[in-house]
């Protein structure tokens, strides 16, 4: 029986952006469901994905892009039947950890926004932003769609705690991309070998999911047909 994929998008990003990569799936016969998060707070945000989780008939297999890396490690740890866990250039805290406090290690790209939130304590992403690091290597028309439809993700979600993150119970796979100027590889590929993850690299930068979908699907199928992801929590 082939697990539900459940795809979780980023911060400025909505379910929408999974949609290449949902064609990519769906011809493998593989139910999909992408996630609408508020971005309103980090735990709004898991609570989210644990209800549409529970509505699942079948074991999961949670995928996460960037910040909601952090998303699904805390929800899958509060839900049963997680196969795997798939972090698309994702952050994968350890306990108590931060996405903040891993910015802060990261040693950033010349071309990485700086993230500051306006007066209602929100971060918006400047054209540039989104052109130069965000959805960089994407066309133009992609680019300047996201931009036009991007959510604003509320700052105090860079600063929330991690639980016992579910890596440590759950397989999970990495993608490192190398040309991400948002998380720097380095830093992808730190984070994927202390949670253990099988590590996937790619020539993409931050937004593979409207770059490069083939890669995102071809990790996603194989951590859904691993034999190893047989950990049902």
């Amino acid at each position: 029986m082939k697990p539900t994929i459940i795809l979780v998008h980023g911060a400025w990003a909505d379910g929408s952006n999974w949609r290449k990569v949902i064609a990519e799936l769906r011809p493998q016969g593989f139910e999909i469901v992408a996630a609408q998060i508020p971005l309103t707070s980090f735990e709004d945000d898991v609570e989210t994905v644990v209800r549409l989780t529970a509505r699942q008939q079948k074991p999961v297999v949670m995928v996460g892009h960037s910040y909601s890396g952090a998303v699904i490690t805390a929800a899958a740890s509060r839900t049963q039947g997680t196969k795997a866990l798939v972090y698309i250039t994702a952050y994968a805290p350890e306990e108590d950890e931060t996405i903040g406090a891993i910015r802060q290690k990261d040693p950033g790209h010349p071309l990485r926004p700086e993230l500051a939130p306006d007066a209602e304590g929100f971060v918006w992403m400047s054209l540039p932003g989104v052109q130069n690091a965000l959805v960089h290597g994407a066309d133009d028309t992609e680019q300047q769609l996201f931009f036009a439809s991007q959510k604003p993700i509320a700052a105090k979600n860079l600063g929330e705690k991690m639980p016992t993150p579910s890596w440590k119970r759950i397989p999970s796979w990495y993608l490192v991309c190398e040309d991400d100027r948002m998380c720097d590889a380095q830093t992808q590929r730190f984070m994927a070998e202390r949670a253990g993850a099988k590590i996937v690299s790619a020539r993409c930068g931050h937004m593979p999911l409207l770059s490069q979908p083939n890669v995102v699907a071809e990790i996603i199928a194989e951590a859904a047909h691993s034999n190893s992801a047989t950990t049902l929590i």
